[in-house]
């Protein structure tokens, strides 16, 4: 039997007016598409419109946190897209990440990034711990633009294409491996989680459904 394919979200981290990051998710999105073991979903957090303040347990969810939660309950692996903002990452990703809890366990998390001299990295450094809270796996291989301007001509496209594809080829090599490794592994038992939520405040909030 054919084993299905794996789906990956892409998940744009930035809403700041006039972003580069729809750009270099277009690109990395037909690269996963390429690749061979994905389908590809892309999600705009600009677009999401998801509350910035977090619901207690037992109110009820907005929708807007109900629908994306959907789809990233469908995923099998996800790539955040993320610029670095005051050597961290955006306001707008946090918020996202803190809506959804078992949306992300046990499934792995890459990364691509861009900024100045830095190339975002400070951003991805900032959030693999926070994955690692959620138990979901961090993947080794990143992709950075450093100095990002130069590196996209006016038509979106990477000017050292060899070196950003097999960047992104070595990215999602090891996404595929972990992100059917886990969803095998989910299969056959659940995992067995710790004692702690992650959440250090009390109250918590309402965990989404997953609708799509």
């Amino acid at each position: 039997m054919a084993e299905s394919p794996l789906r990956v979200a892409v998940i744009i981290g930035s809403n700041r007016k006039g972003r580069f990051g729809p750009v270099v998710a277009d690109w990395f999105a037909g690269q996963a598409r390429n690749h061979g073991a994905f389908e590809v979903d892309t999600i705009d957090l600009a677009q999401a419109w998801l509350p910035d303040v977090l619901t207690a347990d037992g109110d009820e969810v907005p929708g807007a946190v109900r629908s994306l939660g959907g789809w990233l309950r469908a995923a099998d692996a996800f790539v955040i897209v993320t610029p670095e903002y005051n050597r961290g990452y955006p306001a707008a990703l946090k918020n996202a990440i803190d809506w959804y809890g078992d949306e992300w366990r046990t499934k792995p998390v890459g990364y691509v990034s861009y900024g100045g001299s830095a190339g975002g990295l400070r951003a991805v450094q900032a959030l693999q711990p926070v994955f690692t809270e959620l138990y979901a796996v961090n993947v080794r291989e990143t992709v950075s633009f450093h100095n990002y301007p130069d590196r996209f001509d006016p038509r979106g496209r990477p000017t050292d294409p060899a070196g950003c594809e097999g960047s992104a080829r070595r990215l999602l090599d090891q996404l595929a491996w972990w992100a059917r490794t886990l969803r095998d592994g989910r299969a056959r038992a659940p995992y067995p989680q710790g004692g702690g939520s992650g959440l250090e405040e009390p109250g918590g909030r309402g965990r989404p459904a997953a609708t799509r």
